[in-house]
């Protein structure tokens, strides 16, 4: 069985954790968010496709859900002890020789694609890691800035993880992102599934990202197999990171309704054949097959659980039809869901 999972953050690492579990002699393939990426002190950053190697791997801190266990920090306080900045993203030492081998690999001409898969060889995560393209793409935040009320741009690891995304965001632009094209691999992926997941990851700012590459969404409505998607919202509430300062953004619902109905119908142009909410959330999307499962992922045993029936939402039924030739959607959508 080929398996295909769009991801990103802490829960769509959790998430393909869950899937390998369940489906141990499948060919698993997670198509990663990049739009997160960022240089800072001249290292190339990818917080997403490192999320998923170290999850898969062994190496995550599972209480923060992001960076390496075991970790020290003698880099960062020698970099504060200079009052180098940024001093609001923190760099372990263990995780910056990750950014160094990656750094290095991309000034010596290698493609994102292929030191991604050099850093896999060395954590052997179990599945097929791609980046969602070799192009470098990076989502930035329009907001006001509160000192002269004015609208400008900052990255999104800066509104994230500096500013908490307390500061009100007007709009998400992934910057480079009509250069883009789908990574090597990805688009054959689609090709070949029997069944493709959309993990429970930002529909912002992770899938909408993946899916706002030039060709992505295109490949992604031509696989044979069913499409199946897991709800990021829970009892009107997201479970992790702060998606819910994303989605109104767009003008989605904060609810498993809304952002099924974001995704929409894949016979009416969308995404989803199939819609796994939590027991007791209401989700009325139209002419796609609502599935109500416990989504926490909890434990190790409810999170294969989770995987293994969003595995049987993507294979019981026919196969999604194509999309209509006027597609009305176009989903654009990270952080750690």
């Amino acid at each position: 069985m080929q398996i295909v999972v769009l991801a990103g953050g802490t829960g769509g690492a959790r998430f393909l954790r869950g899937v390998r579990a369940a489906a141990p002699e499948a060919e698993i393939t997670a198509v990663v968010n990049t739009g997160d990426d960022v240089t800072l002190h001249g290292l190339r950053i990818c917080p997403d496709l490192d999320t998923v190697v170290y999850t898969l791997g062994g190496g995550i801190d599972e209480d923060r859900g992001w960076g390496r266990t075991g970790e020290s920090w003698t880099v960062k306080e020698e970099l504060a002890s200079y009052g180098a900045d940024p001093d609001w993203f923190g760099l372990g030492d263990r995780d910056l020789a990750t950014h160094l081998i990656r750094t290095r690999m991309l000034d010596a001409g290698y493609p994102l694609s292929a030191v991604t898969a050099a850093l896999a060889d060395r954590w052997q995560p179990g599945v097929t890691v791609l980046p969602m393209s070799d192009q470098r793409v990076e989502t930035h935040v329009v907001v006001t800035d509160p000192q002269n009320d004015r609208p400008r741009a900052i990255h999104f690891q800066e509104w994230w993880v500096r500013h908490r995304a307390e500061l009100a965001a007007s709009a998400f632009v992934q910057v480079g992102v009509d250069a883009a094209r789908p990574g090597p691999g990805v688009a054959e992926a689609f090709a070949g599934a029997d069944a493709v997941l959309l993990a429970p990851s930002n529909p912002v700012v992770s899938i909408g990202t993946i899916l706002g590459v030039p060709g992505m969404r295109e490949a992604l409505l031509a696989t044979p197999g069913r499409i199946a998607g897991v709800s990021p919202v829970v009892g009107g509430a997201v479970v992790r990171g702060m998606a819910d300062r994303c989605l109104p953004v767009l003008g989605i619902e904060v609810s498993a309704e809304g952002v099924g109905r974001h995704y929409g119908a894949r016979s009416d142009g969308g995404l989803l054949d199939a819609w796994l909410v939590h027991p007791g959330d209401g989700a009325d999307v139209p002419a796609v097959d609502v599935r109500q499962v416990p989504l926490l992922m909890s434990s190790p045993e409810a999170t294969t659980a989770l995987a293994r029936a969003a595995l049987d939402a993507a294979v019981e039924g026919p196969p999604g039809p194509p999309p209509l030739a006027s597609s009305r959607r176009d989903p654009a959508g990270r952080p750690d869901a």
